[in-house]
């Protein structure tokens, strides 16, 4: 009976009190035992695991549902919210090269990324974009390519909004089934980021920050810029409502999990249990979150564009105005086809660099910088990335909403 009271106790908690929970206890084991904190990384793991173990399957059967069992007549809000995702994402490109040129940062080179293979140019990128959406149904499950996964889901969709209502009711059916796993899994997080932190702490420390430290101040100023200011704009735009209540909302339940799983795609139920806590339409959000894992990807492009600039600067380059803004441009389409996992946007500077005639050894050189700060670039890459997912689509909804009242 006492088991049962405290496991319903957490169970009612609050998720956000008890992951930040988590985090001290993490940050206190590293610093006491490391050896044990490593170990206690196996929760962390398990727990990034069954996220993205579950986000595959929830995506198909959620988009599928709510294509089939849409009402005549009814709209989701997919044009303005990929507009929103596309322009979100170039404009932090433009922010990172007007931080780069106002803080220019140097490099002390290092070896160490030689072993991975960048795409060779723009033209890949979209090649290997394209391929994905006629990827095989099950490869596209197995393998997490949620282009493939979304281009199946909508057929499928389509091809079942004349189905019976009976064959309806058992995808309505599957839908909320898997929605009650992801949110059990949720409700593990506060273990799972007790498990990530302890063991990143554990094992990085953040000696090795140190030396980047101005790279690390320019990448964040950039990402915080984003998220506090350019982001604020444009859901005042949207909805000519006060954004920071929604804003800071979606920071703190989407973005800390998200930079914590340093993932995209396990994000992916995170947000879709967000938007649901929103009230937002479900028709909308259960494609655009996760088309959002795939393009939205501002803090990529912010990535992308000051480990170049770096480079530049470490090179002794000289730019100009028009090709810095065609370096925004690059950064920003090879952000969409940055991978939705850990480390995903870096193997595209070397393509990036390309545009300043930098060579691939030089390049890939920055790329193991970019590995070594990764512990707080990448998080907080992440973080940006998946909360405004979820920002661009709660803007665009209520706005319709309110045009329509």
């Amino acid at each position: 009976m006492q088991h049962n009271s405290i496991f319903a106790r957490f169970a009612r908690g609050n998720l956000v009190l008890q992951i930040l929970a988590g985090i001290v206890l993490g940050v206190g084991l590293a610093t006491i035992s490391p050896e044990y904190a490593q170990s206690v990384g196996l929760l962390g793991s398990l727990f990034v695991g069954a996220l993205k173990a579950v986000a595959p399957i929830l995506v198909f059967i959620l988009v599928a549902a709510s294509i089939a069992n849409q009402k005549k007549n009814q709209h989701t809000y997919m044009r303005p919210i990929v507009v929103l995702y596309l322009f979100g994402t170039f404009t932090a490109a433009l922010t990172a090269v007007v931080l780069s040129f106002i803080f220019p940062t140097t490099l002390t080179l290092v070896s160490g990324a030689e072993g991975a293979t960048p795409p060779q140019g723009i033209g890949e990128v979209m090649n290997t974009l394209l391929f994905k959406v006629v990827d095989n149904p099950v490869n596209a499950l197995m393998d997490a390519n949620y282009i493939g996964i979304l281009a199946w889901a909508v057929g499928l969709g389509l091809a079942l909004h004349h189905a019976s209502s009976t064959t309806k009711a058992v995808f309505e059916d599957l839908s909320h089934g898997v929605s009650q796993i992801v949110r059990f899994i949720i409700r593990l997080a506060p273990f799972g980021i007790f498990g990530l932190v302890s063991s990143t702490m554990a094992t990085t420390g953040f000696d090795a920050l140190a030396g980047y430290a101005q790279l690390l101040a320019v990448l964040l100023g950039a990402m915080l810029v984003i998220a506090l200011i350019v982001n604020p704009l444009i859901v005042f735009a949207k909805t000519g409502e006060n954004p920071y209540p929604l804003v800071f909302l979606c920071l703190r339940e989407s973005g800390v999990t998200a930079f914590f799983t340093r993932s995209s795609a396990a994000n992916i139920p995170v947000n879709m249990a967000l938007c649901e806590k929103l009230k937002l339409d479900e028709d909308t959000y259960s494609v655009s979150i996760p088309l959002g894992a795939t393009i939205n990807m501002a803090g990529a492009a912010i990535t992308i564009t000051t480990l170049t600039l770096a480079a530049v600067h470490t090179m002794g380059i000289e730019i100009d105005l028009l090709t810095a803004l065609l370096l925004s441009i690059v950064a920003a389409i090879s952000a969409c086809g940055a991978s939705g996992v850990a480390g995903g946007s870096l193997l595209l500077i070397p393509l990036a660099c390309g545009l300043f005639g930098i060579p691939n050894e030089i390049a890939m050189q920055v790329v193991a910088v970019g590995f070594i700060i990764g512990v707080i670039q990448d998080s907080a890459e992440t973080a940006l990335n998946s909360s405004t997912d979820v920002i661009f689509t709660a803007a665009v909804c209520k706005a319709e909403h309110k045009n329509n009242a």
